[in-house]
């Protein structure tokens, strides 16, 4: 399954300064949980504290699928299927 992943707000920074992604993930879905440890593990580069927080995405990440918001869709446990857009928007900037 393809999986597209939309990064701003910051975040890109953590993942090699890209704000968009194409993921090739096997199976035909996958709990949204399962793809944010994925992406913790394989592709931040660094400080994935800042990513990920027990758990689950750090507060103060919006995150939404085919933009939707999370919440929505069953926060965490969401399930993402082929073709879906999941994107991850940080609302915290330093001053």
């Amino acid at each position: 399954m393809i999986v597209n992943i939309e990064l701003s707000g910051g975040l890109e920074i953590l993942f090699s300064n890209k704000k968009n992604h194409q993921f090739e993930l096997s199976g035909d879905s996958i709990p949204l949980k399962q793809l944010v440890y994925w992406m913790r593990d394989n592709h931040v580069k660094e400080r994935p504290e800042l990513f990920v927080e027990n758990g689950t995405v750090r507060p103060g990440i919006l995150v939404l699928i085919n933009d939707t918001d999370w919440e929505l869709e069953g926060g965490i446990d969401a399930i993402i299927e082929d073709g879906d857009t999941v994107s991850f928007i940080s609302t915290l900037h330093g001053g």
